[in-house]
């Protein structure tokens, strides 16, 4: 599958110990295919005002959620693809557009605040990031990714995170994103558990519903962001 830049789709979470993700993916592996990163560390550099204002909204909202991040597919360099995120969730249904860029020019547009781009996403993103006040680099989440689609039915994504980790990024946005995006972090996700997420266009077929029900799968809530986010909050940091 190639990268896209508009989403509009229900995911569904599941926290799984190894050895059911092992026995789901037994059963359901004839249908599924590694996507285009196949397994890969996911780094995700979420933006927020310097009093976390998008994820305390997005923790007490029960309708509307945002958030703004900047993504990469592997840990890149200075002219390596990033993806500047623009994600929403209303009703349950997720919109997601991004523009696909490099990490210098991600880091050029925070610091200067002049868009890269002319584009209806490019726009969307820089009205986001005027309406809160040009949100800086706050927290760092990466985790070890499997991602698969389904054969039939592209539009189906089953991914597997471990290993999720942060790293708090403080009230500086100083450190450059060139020198410090990486990887490490402290893990907020125990190493027998994988996050799994169901990501369909609104209808789940049924070969997969009954693998769930099988084997006594069932969806549960963790939200990576918010996580990290009480962790730090908790620290007093």
């Amino acid at each position: 599958m190639k990268d896209i830049c508009i989403f509009k789709r229900v995911e569904k979470k599941y926290l799984l110990p190894v050895e059911k993700k092992e026995e789901l993916l037994s059963v359901i592996g004839e249908h599924l295919i590694p996507d285009a990163h196949g397994k890969s560390t996911i780094c995700s550099l979420y933006l927020d005002t310097p009093d976390f204002l998008l994820i305390r909204n997005s923790i007490d909202a029960t309708t509307y959620k945002e958030k703004l991040r900047i993504r990469s597919y592997g840990v890149p360099r200075e002219d390596g693809q990033v993806f500047f995120e623009i994600k929403k969730k209303y009703k349950g249904v997720v919109y997601k557009r991004r523009i696909s860029t490099t990490l210098s020019k991600a880091e050029a547009y925070l610091q200067s605040g002049v868009p890269s781009e002319d584009s209806q996403i490019m726009r969307e993103i820089h009205y986001a990031m005027e309406f809160y006040r040009r949100p800086v680099p706050r927290v760092l989440i990466a985790c070890e990714r499997e991602a698969y689609f389904d054969v039939k039915h592209p539009n189906l994504r089953i991914t597997f995170d471990s290993a999720v980790r942060y790293r708090n990024y403080g009230l500086s946005s100083s450190e450059g994103l060139t020198d410090s995006l990486g990887s490490s972090g402290k893990q907020i996700l125990p190493d027998h558990l994988s996050l799994m997420e169901i990501k369909t266009d609104g209808a789940m077929p049924i070969w997969l519903a009954e693998a769930l029900g099988n084997c006594k799968i069932y969806p549960g809530k963790f939200s990576k962001y918010a996580t990290a986010y009480r962790d730090i909050m908790q620290q007093g940091v």
